[in-house]
């Protein structure tokens, strides 16, 4: 069971290793949208943000409704949304570290 869970774990960090799926995630926090909403909103072509929705579905990190041809995409697990917004705060903590650190070494 814990090798499996690690397994899953190393999935999830491999959605979450590539920008524009961060901003897929970010972008989708307020709700659901199309395809074509999304594409706009992140300039990327429809066949290029569609290989990156495939890999988010089939790691079970977007769900997907159909309504008539056209696809919309949710966060799976509101979770998720901590996650990545804790892991930002993080980062933007490191970044003031070493903003004060460069700082310091200036004056």
């Amino acid at each position: 069971m814990e090798e499996q869970i690690y397994e899953y774990h190393a999935e999830m960090c491999q959605v979450l290793s590539h920008p524009k799926r961060l901003e897929v995630i970010n972008v989708l926090r307020d709700g659901e949208m199309s395809v074509t909403e999304l594409s706009q909103k992140l300039g990327l072509t429809v066949g290029n943000l569609s290989q990156h929705l495939s890999m988010m579905k089939e790691r079970h990190v977007l769900l997907t409704r159909k309504e008539g041809n056209m696809v919309y995409y949710r966060i799976a697990n509101p979770k998720l949304i901590r996650c990545f917004d804790m892991m930002r705060e993080m980062l933007f903590e490191q970044i003031r570290q070493d903003a004060a650190l460069i700082q310091g070494k200036t004056s």
